[in-house]
């Protein structure tokens, strides 16, 4: 789940995101101050509008919001005021982290990438990359499933060439770091990196 608020650029509404994945048609459901988004043919909720967001709580963002528990309680308690019967289920585990190429192979189907088993801490991930400089034993920086990058994508399992891949080795530029260089690749960490430690591209 991802969510975003830009009061001066959109309005005062909440916009909340419940699944990246596309559909033809959707239809509406209005309960109050809450607009459901759902799949025309499934009735999944795709999305959640909350309009007037502001009488509920105060919140300084300009874009993607920060998900905490107090945040999400509060919107659980602004869906339940307008009659929503929807349970949120949210993963506040941090969506970029550290990660060490513990291997890599050549993809079998496209001579340009490779498919490495990343080390996230909690779980292995395969993610297949096409970065000139990835190789075994570095430490990179890990968009996994869920991860909003700077440009507004939205990381996704996905299917290369026709391997899986979960997740996204990021390079400077993708992360919007000052001063990334023009140059093709991945951000290689210090060793010092903790594995699965949460990336910050402030600190």
């Amino acid at each position: 789940m991802n969510i975003f608020y830009n009061a001066a650029g959109v309005g005062d509404v909440l916009l909340i995101q419940i699944t990246p994945e596309k559909t033809e048609k959707v239809i509406t459901d209005i309960h109050g101050d809450v607009t459901l988004v759902k799949d025309a043919q499934t009735s999944e909720i795709l999305a959640i509008n909350i309009f007037g967001f502001s009488k509920y709580a105060p919140l300084e963002a300009n874009g993607q919001v920060d998900l905490n528990e107090a945040l999400v309680a509060k919107i659980q308690e602004v869906l339940n005021t307008n009659n929503v019967n929807y349970q949120l289920e949210v993963d506040l585990s941090p969506k970029f982290v550290v990660g060490l190429v513990e291997s890599l192979e050549q993809h079998p189907n496209a001579d340009k990438l490779k498919v490495c088993q990343v080390n996230v801490g909690n779980e292995t991930l395969q993610i297949v990359c096409g970065a000139p400089n990835v190789d075994a034993g570095q430490k990179v920086v890990v968009a996994k499933v869920g991860a909003v990058m700077p440009s507004g994508m939205v990381i996704k399992d996905a299917e290369l060439r026709g391997i899986a891949s979960s997740g996204m080795l990021c390079s400077a530029r993708e992360l919007a770091l000052p001063n990334a260089p023009e140059v093709k690749g991945i951000l290689v960490l210090d060793e010092a990196a903790e594995v699965g430690s949460a990336f910050n591209a402030q600190a």
